[in-house]
């Protein structure tokens, strides 16, 4: 649920009198972990997706953003640099908070401190629980899961099951799902015969739901 939802129409406003405009290509870096908090963000159009690096030398996706959803506050409210890694997956723009002007105006508007703060709230408690997903279990589980939830957020009834309008790589599967690009490749060559999940040019159809749903218990 975006931050924003939980702010009043007059906190709304005054986020937007501050906010300024930038646009990214595809696989253009917005910030990288470790970087300075300069900005709070919110998508306008577009997706993004928030990585980090394990000491391996690996991402791992934690996350995919679209319109409305906001990303980098917790690092802005903290004063400390971001935690992970943000790029946009397709032409992206978004709405940038100087951090100086985020801190004036929770100064001076107790109800933007409170709004923001539930919506920060529920924001970690859904990282908190993807990182735990991604910690044990089987794999595919776990990528049934993550065919629910995109389906859930993003899909739309369409090509004879629930299309999924976001082009992701097997290997951006195999980050977002903590493993390696051939087990991946494996899995949905096999839900692709089996007409679980069809790869398309521009995103997914979940053609058999219910066998995800099924997958995802065990």
């Amino acid at each position: 649920m975006p931050v924003y939802w939980r702010l009043g129409a007059e906190d709304q406003e005054r986020l937007a009198g501050v906010s300024r405009v930038r646009s990214y290509e595809r696989g253009e870096q917005i910030f990288e972990e470790g970087a300075p908090s300069d900005f709070f963000y919110t998508i306008a159009a577009g997706r993004v997706k928030i990585f980090k690096m394990t000491p391996s030398g690996k991402d791992v996706i934690l996350e995919i953003f679209g319109v409305g959803d906001p990303f980098g506050a917790v690092a802005v409210y903290e004063s400390r640099p971001y935690p992970a890694s943000a790029v946009a997956l397709e032409e992206t723009t978004c709405l940038l908070i100087p951090r100086d002007e985020f801190f004036r105006l929770l100064e001076t508007h107790p109800s933007l401190v409170r709004g923001l703060l539930l919506g920060f709230t529920h924001r970690l408690v859904e990282l908190a629980n993807r990182i735990a997903e991604l910690s044990g279990g089987r794999v595919e589980p776990r990528l049934a899961r993550l065919f629910l939830k995109l389906g859930d957020d993003l899909g739309s009834s369409a090509r004879g099951g629930t299309f999924v309008p976001l082009a992701l790589s097997r290997q951006e599967l195999a980050d977002m799902t903590g493993t390696t690009i051939e087990t991946c490749i494996r899995i949905m060559s096999r839900w692709g015969k089996d007409e679980i999940v069809r790869t398309e040019k521009d995103g997914f159809v979940l053609t058999d739901r219910k066998a995800l749903e099924m997958l995802s218990l065990n």
